[in-house]
């Protein structure tokens, strides 16, 4: 049938067209050519078996949808024209419906994938899985995994001071898990017993030099030559705290904070338990015997005391000399640059004839407590050697001064060299304490300093910033 032109008179319609809309606007019977004559008649008396026939929507069920083939006369053409959900004002919803099913499918698909991945990296296979489990029970190398020394395992010591150490979450096992080869300990005097503590304040009953250090130490060395059928001798071996490198002496630097001529006969007593095991190093008469300890005083140690053989009779308290009089040029009459404080230093090289009142004076002050180096000290820096000494310290602020502009000036420099060149001359251990501890960038500027000039051993706060990161490349814009 081909196409109705119509033609408009006025307001009326004539002709076939107007036959055809009439027919277009006659309300639809609900019988559809599409379906069967059994369909039609079970729409018409309605079907409870299947109640969308009853439905005012006239909604098709989704098996019919799909089926209609729209290739009736007449509707043949404009149904191929018309995208298929045109056809059913359903079609559309059901698709996206269909859709997000396809996509909640896909979704399970890729997280699958992603715990696949996952289970791949967490779950190890081939050889990291007879490593990861390589000793235990019930796996490759059952009861291989351990060692009779294997306290250090894997720790290699490096030369670095723990500061304050007793303030640590665990006093000495931090640091020789960290691989400091030196620790120290504040000790007091109170009711014959030798207390652990930075002041007054913090001390407790329980925290004693015995319990903190002395009693571990001896667990530890105990462990470290043990005596088996393959090391008979385990009683006369003396393998150090460190199982990398047993002959690496952890050194025990024990800070008199009462009066030192008190406490020195107390330090020498409760080092028995590690000297009777001969642990502790010490000078025989002719030479230096290295042990896996080495004690040495500092603060308000007598040096009078430490070089006695009386009052130290098995010559195993060792001094810490005063760095700051140790500078040395490289020529002699080179002079050193003046020190950060308005009063000059004054060396003991320099007391003489010529200064009898300041002679007097020195001698004077050095036979009180007077902290670090000074207690019963020499007049002269050359009756410091490695038979009665071991490190030569000084506070970094007080000798050396502030770092200003982010960077040692040329003078504070020459007094370090000063000082490390007199200290090993002397055959000491340089250590500088407090030194610059923030910023961060300034603290590593400085170490890093001190550390080529040739500094021994360095005093740290912050172990896992000393041994677990590289500050030698976190300087920040220090140079």
């Amino acid at each position: 049938m081909g196409p109705i032109f119509c033609r408009s008179e006025g307001s009326a319609v004539t002709g076939e067209c107007a036959a055809s809309v009439e027919q277009q606007e006659a309300p639809s019977s609900s019988t559809d050519p599409l379906l069967s004559e059994e369909d039609r008649n079970q729409e018409e008396i309605g079907n409870p078996s299947r109640p969308w026939a009853n439905r005012t929507d006239r909604r098709w069920p989704r098996s019919l949808r799909f089926k209609r083939s729209y290739s009736s006369a007449g509707s043949s053409a404009q149904a191929q024209d018309r995208p298929r959900w045109a056809m059913d004002p359903y079609d559309q919803h059901d698709d996206e419906k269909m859709m997000r099913g396809v996509r909640r499918r896909s979704g399970v698909i890729q997280l699958f994938s992603v715990l696949s991945g996952l289970l791949i990296v967490l779950v190890p296979d081939g050889i990291h899985r007879i490593t990861d489990k390589w000793g235990q029970i019930g796996h490759v190398g059952e009861g291989l995994s351990s060692w009779p020394t294997d306290f250090s395992r894997g720790i290699f010591p490096i030369p670095c001071h723990s500061h304050n150490d007793y303030w640590r979450r665990v006093p000495l096992y931090s640091a020789i898990e960290a691989g400091c080869i030196s620790v120290e300990a504040d000790i007091w005097l109170f009711d014959e017993e030798l207390y652990v503590g930075h002041s007054l304040a913090s001390l407790t009953p329980n925290r004693t030099l015995a319990s903190l250090y002395i009693n571990p130490l001896i667990t530890i060395l105990e462990k470290q030559n043990p005596t088996t059928h393959f090391h008979p001798d385990g009683d006369h071996s003396h393998h150090g705290v460190f199982d990398t490198v047993p002959e690496q002496s952890l050194t025990l630097l024990i800070d008199f904070k009462t009066s030192g001529s008190a406490l020195f006969p107390y330090v020498v007593s409760a080092l028995e338990p590690l000297r009777s095991r001969g642990h502790l190093t010490h000078h025989n008469g002719t030479q230096i015997v290295i042990r896996p300890i080495t004690v040495v005083g500092t603060g308000n140690t007598p040096f009078n005391l430490v070089e006695s053989n009386f009052t130290n009779p098995h010559q195993d308290i060792f001094f810490d000399a005063p760095l700051a009089e140790m500078w040395e040029g490289l020529s002699v009459d080179e002079k050193p640059p003046p020190p950060p404080k308005a009063e000059p230093l004054v060396y003991g090289a320099d007391i003489d004839a010529s200064m009898p009142e300041l002679a007097a004076t020195q001698v004077e002050k050095r036979s009180d407590d007077m902290g670090q180096g000074k207690s019963g000290a020499p007049q002269s820096p050359d009756a410091y050697t490695p038979l009665n000494s071991y490190y030569a310290s000084v506070s970094f602020t007080s000798s050396i001064g502030h770092v200003l502009f982010g960077k040692l000036s040329e003078a504070q420099l020459q007094l370090i060299r000063g000082h490390i060149r007199g200290a090993h001359k002397r055959g000491l251990k340089v250590r500088y304490w407090e030194t610059p501890f923030w910023p961060i960038g300034l603290r590593n500027y400085v170490w890093d300093t001190l550390v080529k000039e040739g500094v021994d051993v360095l005093n740290v706060d912050d172990l896992k910033g000393a041994t677990e990161t590289d500050w030698r490349k976190r300087k920040g814009w220090w140079p």
